[in-house]
Formats: C-alpha cells, sequence, structure tokens
C-alpha cells in the first residue's frame, strides 16, 4: 500500500539537517507495516495530481494555523474534498486533524485555554493512551460526519474517525522526547513559562506512540480493503 504524505509544515530545524523532518517520523512510526511512502510539501505548494496518486493519504502537523489566510490551506481543503470522494483514506495529526475537520464544515480556533504541551493522557473509548501534545488550536466543533473516539480533560475531540474516509488525531503520535526536548529547548523560550515546565516535567514519561502506529496502520489496511 502506497502512503502520500502531506507534509503540511516543516519540523524545527529539518531544512537545515538538525531534525528529521514529519516525514521521516512518520515512516519511523510505520515501519514495519509493508508500507512504501512518497512525500509532497504542501506547504512549499507541491500538490499531487490527484488523490489516486496514493492509496492512502498522511497530513502532517504545522507551525500554521488552519484559519490562516495562506495559499495551501486553500488547496488542501480542496485536495481533502477530493479524497473523500474518491474513497481515499487519510490520516491527520494535529494540523491535519484540524485541516481535515474544517475542510468538512467543522471549527477550528485558537483555543481559549491556551497550549497543550507535553505528556498528555487520552481515552479512546476506555483505553487510556499517553502521548505528547503540543498545540494552540482545536476542533471546538466538529462536523456531522465524524465519530469522536477520544478525548481528554483538556481536548474534548481529541480523535475523530469518518468512517473509512478519515481517522485524525490531535496530538503527536510521531513524536518521541527527542522531538518534544526540541521543541522545548527552541519554543519554549517564546511561550508561556508554566506550559514549558509543566511539558518539561514530564518528558520521561512513558507515550504510546507504537500502539497508535499500529491504530494508523489498521486503519489504512481497513479502509483500503
Amino acid at each position: 500500500m502506497r502512503i502520500g504524505i502531506l507534509l503540511a509544515g516543516h519540523f524545527l530545524r529539518a531544512e537545515t539537517g538538525g531534525n528529521p523532518d514529519h516525514d521521516a517520523l512518520f515512516r519511523g512510526l510505520l515501519a514495519g507495516h509493508g508500507f512504501t511512502f512518497r512525500t509532497w510539501a504542501v506547504v512549499d505548494m507541491d500538490f499531487p495530481e490527484s488523490p489516486e496518486e496514493a492509496d492512502g493519504w498522511i497530513i502532517t502537523g504545522s507551525k500554521h494555523g488552519v484559519y490562516d489566510d495562506l495559499a495551501f490551506i486553500a488547496k488542501l481543503e480542496d485536495f481533502i474534498r477530493a479524497a473523500f470522494a474518491a474513497n481515499r483514506p487519510m490520516v491527520g495529526i494535529c494540523f491535519g486533524h484540524q485541516i481535515i475537520a474544517q475542510a468538512m464544515g467543522g471549527t477550528v480556533v485558537k483555543f481559549p485555554g491556551g497550549w497543550g504541551a507535553g505528556h498528555s493522557i487520552y481515552d479512546f473509548h476506555g483505553e487510556t493512551v499517553p502521548l505528547v501534545a503540543w498545540h494552540q488550536d482545536q476542533v471546538v466543533e466538529p462536523p456531522d460526519t465524524a465519530e469522536v473516539i477520544a478525548t481528554s480533560t483538556f481536548c474534548e475531540y481529541a480523535a475523530l474517525l469518518y468512517g473509512a474516509n478519515a481517522l485524525t488525531i490531535q496530538a503527536h503520535p510521531e513524536y518521541g522526547r527527542g522531538e518534544l526536548s526540541a521543541l522545548i529547548d527552541i519554543r519554549g523560550p517564546t511561550m508561556d513559562p508554566d506550559v514549558v515546565s509543566r511539558a518539561s516535567a514530564n518528558i520521561d514519561a512513558p507515550i504510546g506512540s507504537a500502539e497508535v502506529g499500529d491504530k494508523i496502520a489498521a486503519f489504512f489496511k481497513v479502509a483500503h480493503g
């Protein structure tokens, strides 16, 4: 199964070789499941010709907000709706979670409660899964077609399922301790010290990245048939 990765933003220092970019992190997360991958940097206006160029799609995180007036965002929303129409399954992470919701009629805002950052606990229908969060925006009204499949005390709509069309997650299963440490080091000095302190306090806590990677792989395989 060929997975297209739509790079909606570059990870810190990735362009200068300081950190792996988001596409490399997803290749690692989904290693061993028999997928092949190709990346399109949509944030740089590099788009596939159509959803049929891959069997499934991943939309990554980004420093941008889905409500920003940027050319790639409107074009990405059009691509999302085309993928739904073509029955090409998608996975959206953080920004990807938000832009799929927005494209399909939901509402995303800069959350009045502030930042979700660091080790966070999510309830997937009674299954507790710890993951790394790093976001200030949230889906506050999901589309009518979305089922809420995970929540947390900070994020009510933490994961959404759109039947066989899309699985979206607000947290970052592709992030581990190294990525969180880089975010704290580079972004932390410009953020609320209390947010940074909370993110730093549990930096070594176990996370369920492998478990969620298996969920993503299973979603793609079932949706692809």
